[in-house]
């Protein structure tokens, strides 16, 4: 056992020689005199790998992980100097000498290094270095300032109510401690599985090295092997759990402020919306609508009715999300409160009593969300307002923040770090659990919506998130504020987010805090629009932030973007059912699909949506001009169908009402007609906009986007496929599965760059067809006979 003095006169400890080991099943355990580190094999691409410096280990039930498989296909292998773990993907070994592990791929490449020493410790952290080349980038660890790739910094994970998201801040409000590493040519991930305070020192003490380190006794992570970025992600969310499909109405257009009240206001603004034609599915109610601030009531002056207004807001085509802090106001005589006292939900200090902060409704305790018990109670409670017709809940203040709490570190801002808490036997300090609170909230929450409404989908939005968060709710980035530099770094963001297996992210509109300028307001509308989660949000003291408050121009401008969000529902819900599937982001960086392309890399100002629509949003003020990468492949001009090559930088005109768009060549994209809120209209005309090459293939998903039948086999799978040659085209429509009855009548078919009038066009049923010759577009139309039809076309 070695050890040595720091700068700073602190005893570091690290592991030393490597005395014994065992094999048990998928397990191997690694003693030295005074530390344990254990690593169990998983799948050929996956190990889990856990230090402890007091040679116990806390196995204490993982909030993240849902499902840990066993391999049981690969060697040991013990030699002089090491200990190799060999599956079909990679060799890992461990050096005798001082427990250093070494990861290489099958053909000897090796992905990941310690270096100087296996595991280091003081008294109070575990700390991982790993070598760490020029070429490395870093992506991921969830909602974090600054460019895609994370290189150069060291990052606080510790959720932390912050408001000003200047380019450096750190901490926010989510912690996913999940870094992908890439080096322009095979990536890794490594997530650690950790609740606690945790750093990543990405390269700002040495070039050379990057440290996880853990204010823990125990380290734990697991190293996961891509090549790609993608199976990274997946392998992730694979341990970690997929987002379920959410209600369709939660990707139409959302509204809230702080607050909206009474509830003649909230009527008004639903009139507003449909009298001016602009979509909207979804409006807040703020912390004003509670009674004094105590969650689970209603301010009876305000909402004397709440029942029969939701009920109107529903025949409207209105769904209404309302919030829910966790803070309990302690009140003798609120039945909250005391069923809380009597039941011992609530987190405690040393002494056994229940601490008390103070919140938005004055003195609070915050219940123990790691206990069973508490998160059942607390779903109960959401009857109140899910049972009145709530149609989601909408998680603040979940670090969890406490007022009582002064100082100019926002980190302190919080419920101290010796209070209690249980999880379920295994009580530990809040410092050990602080990052999973808003998790447990938002878990509690989510199993009691099911209970309470069993035939609908949760929809649930939070700010504070731990790794996982995305089986339970989508996530909004915080109280940003309406700046211009806010608008850019929320695309970063966004994407690293999204990379950290939370694909349902967005932010708000418009900026939260401050005011809008009608220029910023537009753009920041025609971003929203391809984010997947779209919700615009001001705070108190702002000016109305509503689309008609910017002018007649900008006015029209939200209206445009926010209808085309509604045509593109049919893609967009795809979209989101493949990340049910397979866990890879929506709003995804280019370099998740064009890694061999150095120039998307770090590229943080456009990104895909989905994976056949590119965005390059205008973030500057007086602006009409884009400059945009094109990556490999040819590309449509949205706005103009002109087509260009890949693999250059172009520059395009993008006044105020002009986003830039541009469609991948070889995409199909299904679109809706015009609505006012999702479900207004039966989609009985399914149209495809569909860009040739040479060939072209698409698989769309529907349901109810409602029910949870869909699990029960309730859907419908489209394939569609087209071929291309020198003399024409075949474009074939498969039913593959038809558990769900789509009510469809008609497809219309919009073949994009069509230079010839064709000459013939045959089809397995009836059909129309029109050639506009100035835009090129052939478009032919046929009713949807439910099987197999066949369309072809000679030029």
């Amino acid at each position: 056992m070695g050890f040595w003095e720091t700068q700073e006169n602190v005893r570091v400890q690290c592991t030393g020689k490597i005395d014994k080991f065992y094999r048990e099943g998928n397990t191997l355990l690694f003693y030295s005199e005074k530390a344990v580190q254990r690593v169990k094999v998983l799948s050929s691409n996956c190990i889990r790998i856990t230090f402890s410096s007091k040679k116990t280990f806390l196995d204490i039930p993982s909030f993240a992980v849902v499902n840990e498989p066993i391999e049981e296909s690969f060697s040991v292998q013990e030699k002089d100097e090491a200990i190799f773990i060999r599956t079909k993907e990679i060799t890992a070994s461990i050096d005798k000498q001082n427990g250093r592990i070494i990861i290489s791929d099958s053909k000897g490449n090796i992905i990941s290094e310690d270096i100087d020493y296996g595991f280091s410790w003081t008294k109070d952290t575990v700390k991982c270095k790993k070598k760490m080349s020029s070429s490395d980038h870093f992506y991921g660890l969830g909602e974090k300032t600054g460019y895609l790739d994370k290189k150069g910094r060291k990052y606080v994970m510790w959720n932390t109510d912050e408001p000003t998201h200047t380019p450096t801040k750190d901490p926010l409000y989510k912690t996913i401690p999940l870094l992908i590493t890439f080096n322009g040519h095979y990536a890794s991930g490594i997530f650690v599985d950790k609740t606690c305070k945790l750093w990543f020192d990405l390269g700002e003490e040495n070039n050379e090295y990057f440290t996880f380190e853990a204010e823990d006794f125990e380290m734990d992570y697991y190293f996961i092997y891509g090549p790609g970025i993608k199976r990274v992600i997946s392998t992730y969310c694979d341990l970690t759990g997929k987002m379920s499909l959410p209600p369709m109405w939660a990707l139409g257009y959302q509204q809230c402020r702080f607050s909206y009240y009474p509830e003649e206001m909230v009527k008004s603004l639903a009139d507003s919306f449909r009298q001016k034609d602009i979509p909207c599915d979804v409006i807040y109610l703020d912390i004003d609508y509670m009674n004094k601030y105590r969650v689970f009531t209603w301010n009876s002056n305000r909402f004397p009715d709440p029942e029969k207004m939701l009920k109107e807001l529903r025949e409207k085509g209105f769904k209404v999300v309302t919030i829910v802090d966790p803070g309990v106001k302690k009140d003798a005589e609120y039945d909250v409160y005391v069923e809380g006292v009597k039941k011992d939900l609530f987190c405690k200090q040393v002494t056994g009593e229940i601490y008390h902060g103070k919140v938005w409704p004055g003195v609070a305790a915050f219940p123990d969300f790691s206990k069973e018990e508490t998160r059942q109670w607390w779903g109960e409670k959401h009857q109140e307002l899910l049972g009145k017709g709530v149609a989601g809940i909408w998680n603040d203040m979940n670090e969890p923040s406490d007022f009582s709490i002064e100082s100019q570190d926002r980190t302190l801002c919080t419920v101290p770090n010796d209070v209690i808490m249980d999880n379920d036997g295994h009580p530990r300090t809040f410092a050990k659990y602080h990052n999973s609170y808003g998790f447990n909230m938002c878990r509690g929450t989510y199993e009691g919506f099911k209970k309470i409404k069993p035939n609908e989908r949760p929809f649930m939005v939070t700010r504070s998130a731990y790794a996982g968060i995305q089986r339970y709710s989508s996530v909004w980035t915080g109280d940003n504020h309406s700046w211009w530099e806010h608008l850019a770094a929320s695309m970063p963001m966004h994407m690293n987010i999204g990379l950290s297996g939370v694909p349902f992210v967005g932010g708000d509109v418009g900026g939260f805090q401050d005011n809008a300028t009608p220029e910023l307001f537009a753009r920041w509308m025609q971003l929203g629009a391809f984010t997947p989660f779209f919700r615009a949000h001001s705070c108190i003291d702002t000016k109305p932030h509503e689309p008609w408050e910017f002018g007649e121009e900008v006015e029209d401008i939200c209206r445009k973007y926010i209808k085309l969000r509604y045509k593109l529902l049919p893609y967009n819900y795809n979209e989101f059912y493949k990340a049910s599937q397979t866990g890879l982001p929506i709003m995804r960086p280019l370099v998740l699909e064009y890694a061999d392309d150095e120039d998307v890399h770090n590229l943080c100002d456009q990104f895909l949506y989905g994976e056949s629509i590119m965005i390059a949003p205008v973030y500057r003020p007086s602006t009409d001009k884009r400059c945009v990468y094109l990556p490999e492949g040819g590309w449509y001009d949205y706005w103009t169908d002109k087509v260009y090559e890949g693999k250059q930088y172009i520059l395009v005109d993008a006044p105020l009402d002009t986003l830039p768009i541009f469609i991948k060549c070889g995409s199909i994209i299904p679109m809706a007609p015009e609505m006012n809120y999702v479900g207004e209209k039966v989609v009985d005309v399914l149209t495809l906009e569909i860009y040739p090459d040479k060939e072209t293939t698409y698989s769309l998903y529907e349901d109810d986007g409602l029910s949870n039948r869909y699990k029960e086999g309730e859907y419908r799978i489209t394939n569609f496929e087209l071929m291309v040659n020198q003399d024409g085209l075949s474009f074939n429509i498969t039913p593959v599965h038809k558990g769900y009855d789509v009510k469809r009548e008609k497809y219309v078919l919009n073949f994009h760059d069509i230079n010839k009038e064709p000459v013939k066009i045959q089809c397995t049923d009836e059909f129309s067809y029109y050639y506009d010759v100035h835009k090129r577009i052939l478009s032919i139309t046929l009713k949807d006979a439910k099987t197999q039809q066949v369309i072809t076309v000679n030029y």
